[in-house]
């Protein structure tokens, strides 16, 4: 597996123009400009770096009952993430 780790071009706000030096990703822009996601992709929140290092620097992928998780500990506290969870928060 590959080794999951944190980098700094983690939780970039996307700025959601049409390109004009790419063809082919309009429909891209307006698929994503006319979704509900389109808030979570713009929006610049208070990004807690030490909170997202922490996190990949703890970070384990392991299988529970057949299903992929992803376990790590942020401030003490262990935190896993599941597709379901990402689908729900979604």
């Amino acid at each position: 597996m590959t080794t999951l780790q944190f980098a700094d071009t983690h939780n970039m706000v996307a700025f959601l123009s049409k390109p004009a030096e790419s063809e082919g990703f309009e429909q891209i822009v307006d698929f994503l400009n006319a979704n509900p996601i389109r808030y979570a992709l713009t929006t610049n929140p208070t990004i807690y770096t030490l909170c997202i290092e922490q996190f990949w620097a703890t970070i384990k992928v392991k299988i529970v009952n057949g299903e992929v998780q992803l376990q790590a500990l942020v401030d003490g506290k262990k935190i896993i993430v599941t597709e379901a969870s990402v689908r729900r928060d979604l």
